[in-house]
């Protein structure tokens, strides 16, 4: 008697226990390797709906292991500025100190998202991507590495392969670069954009930003319509 007392005073208290929102400290571990990320929650979440996700992709500068400097540029400053537009999980994964985003590293990315839409309640066919500067090249990639995940794609001062726009022309993508970017320059990302419009996409945009250096990422992530027209789209 007392064990089955016991046993429902446990369920209770675990029934009552509010559900953690906010910034999130979790780890994915692979095999060779070991990547820590922060999974953003908005407040209201809820685990009897279905949530958009977005995966961001962090810059050169944010590498390292401290799981925290990828949260303070590019999407996650925005987060906190503005949560009101982020009705959604967002996953921020962090690159090591001496690695880019691309091969392993970039599927631990992929795994960090997997592993996030299995521990909260996301939508299958509201699956984001966006990344900047190093991230804005690994959004490119691992985009075109599974096209089919992808409802939208917003690159940011990256660089994709034009090799690459077939498998890509299907999916709606949002280009931004400033046109005074003098450390990736803004014809990277207008050879992509002219690759996807000859492959035939249609759901392509480039908005490149009059007298912006190699921050473009602020003014992106700070429109209201950016992160509207992400969270719009969906995949049939």
């Amino acid at each position: 008697m007392w064990l089955m007392m016991l046993l429902l005073a446990t369920a209770t208290t675990q029934a009552d226990k509010p559900l953690e929102t906010g910034f999130l400290n979790r780890t994915y571990a692979g095999d060779n390797l070991t990547m820590p990320y922060v999974v953003y929650v908005p407040r209201e979440y809820t685990p009897t709906r279905r949530y958009p996700i977005i995966l961001f992709l962090h810059g050169a500068g944010e590498r390292g292991s401290d799981g925290l400097r990828q949260t303070q540029v590019g999407i996650g400053s925005a987060i906190r500025s503005y949560p009101e537009r982020f009705p959604c999980i967002v996953v921020m994964p962090q690159c090591p100190a001496d690695k880019w985003w691309n091969g392993e590293v970039l599927e631990a990315a992929y795994q960090c998202l997997q592993q996030t839409m299995k521990e909260f309640s996301c939508d299958p066919k509201r699956v984001y991507l966006t990344g900047l500067s190093m991230g804005g090249f690994g959004s490119w990639e691992l985009a075109a590495r599974y096209p089919d995940t992808f409802a939208a794609v917003v690159p940011i001062c990256g660089r994709g392969n034009p090799a690459d726009a077939e498998k890509l022309k299907n999916v709606p993508i949002w280009v931004f670069h400033g046109d005074a970017d003098n450390v990736v320059p803004p014809s990277f990302s207008r050879e992509m954009v002219e690759a996807l419009k000859k492959a035939g996409s249609t759901v392509v945009k480039y908005t490149e930003l009059p007298g912006i250096g190699h921050n473009s990422w602020d003014p992106a992530y700070s429109s209201a319509q950016v992160i509207q027209w992400l969270l719009e789209q969906k995949k049939e």
